[in-house]
């Protein structure tokens, strides 16, 4: 499995505000999307997420997210080494996803920018 890089995850009240700072920060235009009820807003390593409660106390209990090359050999080695698969393979907006739970009881949210093609 080749990682190509780490985004860090944080929740935050004020998805605009936050976005501002973190573009200040980084240099980076956020970019936003909506899934499941929550705001994102990508900025540069960081991945701002604003929404209901229940929802982000789901996503603070991923670590962080890693960018793979592709998240089918990331599935493969994550069963070969013993974690358990929560959710996923699934398409997001950006490409594939999935959330693993590492032996050590870590949970990490592993991505590849594979976007695939709508069905007609």
């Amino acid at each position: 499995m080749e990682i190509l890089g780490t985004t860090l995850r944080i929740c935050v009240d004020d998805l605009d505000a936050a976005a501002a700072v973190y573009e200040r920060l980084t240099g980076a235009t956020p970019q936003r999307f909506e899934r499941g009820g929550v705001s994102v807003a990508a900025v540069g390593c960081f991945l701002l997420m604003s929404g209901p409660a229940a929802e982000l106390d789901i996503l603070r209990k991923v670590t962080a997210t890693i960018a793979v090359k592709d998240v089918d050999q990331a599935h493969a080695t994550l069963a070969e080494v013993g974690a358990r698969i929560v959710a996923g393979p699934v398409p997001t907006p950006a490409g594939r996803n999935l959330i693993a739970v590492h032996p050590d009881g870590s949970v990490f949210e592993y991505v590849d920018r594979k976007v695939t093609a709508p069905a007609s």
